[in-house]
């Protein structure tokens, strides 16, 4: 191939396999990387049936091919019959993973959408955004408030009756967390009560809160009060007709606040891209493949369950860096690739599960089942109450330790 690209002064290269594997795929990217070259390849048939992109126009080599995750098959005719003329609520629907929940449900046709969330800038954009797509029978609600407000909360359950909630609203960038303990709490802990408790007043039938694998034995507040949080809201099954359950998965490729976004810039300025540890990894999806599974889980969840996404393989952040610099058609020579420390709050592994949550029960072939019970709702209640008086450093403290207890 180098032979080549000198003697007929190759400008760009096309990949024309688009059965390739992951692996493949990234040795064929790393042998073409050092020529120099832009490369890009033919999309898939999925692809071209769906219309997302055209014959005539050939796809880039992105991250997610690099990534090699297969496309999820759903059970539509389940998920159809959960939401299908009913009244849905999304909090946090501006966010990344709100705003996607919210496409992928105006493809099943819900009576009414609540797109709630705290920035009115983006519950706007989505508004218009899905005003453009949706079926003419489906009702967009878009509604500004703070979930940490418990009095807006029941007068948005009280006026509009939802009978599902899916929760993505949260504080979720773990350094930031870090230097402001309290807010955390404040919003992932109180705001998730407030929802859960103004659904069960409500008779909602279904509530399922995005989690995050941080939640599991965490090091740092926005894990533990994730954590938390799961504790709340699947103890809340245990009384009522609503069917509570929270969906756990790693990092989504293209969040707000993930490391993709820095890397992109870091890229475009000729470096350098920084890395806090060579050793760490973490577990990525795509966002609309999170999505996608988060109402699979709703459509199976029987109440107090963890639903555990299946992440893949563990992907090593240097590894990551590497191939973006890659695929953006320079060499690690060009872009320096540094290490600079941990983080507060970070670790350089993530789990899904700790051992006493793990279930032998897999409901889908991207869906596992865990279990977080056995906890006082008052004693939670109670604990909170109690540690926002606290000054921020005891206040983080003590909820990392109590959040890491559980899960001993």
């Amino acid at each position: 191939m180098a032979q080549i690209v000198a003697e007929k002064d190759i400008q760009l290269i096309t990949i024309a396999i688009p059965s390739l594997s992951q692996k493949e795929l990234t040795v064929l990217v790393n042998k073409i990387a050092p020529l120099g070259i832009p490369v890009n390849h033919l999309p898939s048939i999925e692809g071209l049936a769906c219309g997302d992109i055209s014959v005539s126009k050939l796809k880039n080599v992105d991250l997610v091919d690099l990534l090699g995750r297969e496309e999820v098959a759903l059970d539509i005719g389940k998920i159809s019959d959960q939401i299908q003329g009913k009244t849905v609520l999304v909090t946090g629907a501006g966010g990344s993973i709100g705003s996607e929940i919210c496409r992928q449900l105006v493809n099943f046709k819900p009576k009414t959408l609540i797109l709630l969330g705290h920035g009115e800038n983006s519950i706007y954009l989505i508004n218009q955004e899905l005003a453009e797509k949706k079926a003419a029978e489906t009702e967009l609600i878009p509604v500004i408030a703070d979930i940490q407000d418990k009095k807006r909360i029941e007068e948005i359950f009280a006026q509009y009756s939802p009978e599902i909630v899916y929760h993505a609203a949260a504080h979720k960038h773990v350094p930031l967390m870090e230097y402001n303990p309290k807010e955390a709490v404040k919003n992932n802990v109180f705001g998730t009560k407030n929802l859960a408790e103004a659904a069960k007043r409500s008779s909602v039938e279904n509530f399922i809160m995005i989690s995050s694998d941080k939640a599991n034995n965490p090091p740092n507040v926005m894990g533990s009060t994730k954590r938390i949080a799961e504790m709340i809201v699947t103890g809340m099954n245990e009384t009522g007709s609503t069917k509570f359950a929270a969906v756990r998965f790693g990092n989504v490729l293209g969040s707000r606040g993930s490391v993709i976004p820095l890397f992109k810039k870091q890229i475009e300025k000729g470096g350098p891209v920084t890395v806090t540890d060579f050793r760490m990894t973490r577990y990525f999806m795509t966002i609309p493949e999170a999505s996608r599974l988060v109402l699979q889980a709703g459509a199976l969840a029987k109440g107090g369950e963890i639903f555990v996404l299946d992440m893949g393989e563990p992907v090593r952040i240097y590894d990551l860096a590497r191939n973006m610099i890659v695929l953006s058609g320079y060499s690690e020579d060009e872009i320096e690739i540094v290490e600079t420390g941990i983080r507060p709050g970070e670790k350089l592994y993530e789990e899904l599960l700790v051992d006493k949550e793990r279930q032998n029960q897999q409901i889908h072939e991207k869906i596992f089942v865990g279990t977080v019970n056995g906890f006082d709702l008052e004693d939670i209640e109670k604990f909170c109450e109690e540690v926002v008086e606290e000054s921020s450093s005891k206040l983080a403290a003590d909820v990392v330790d109590y959040a890491q207890r559980s899960c001993r």
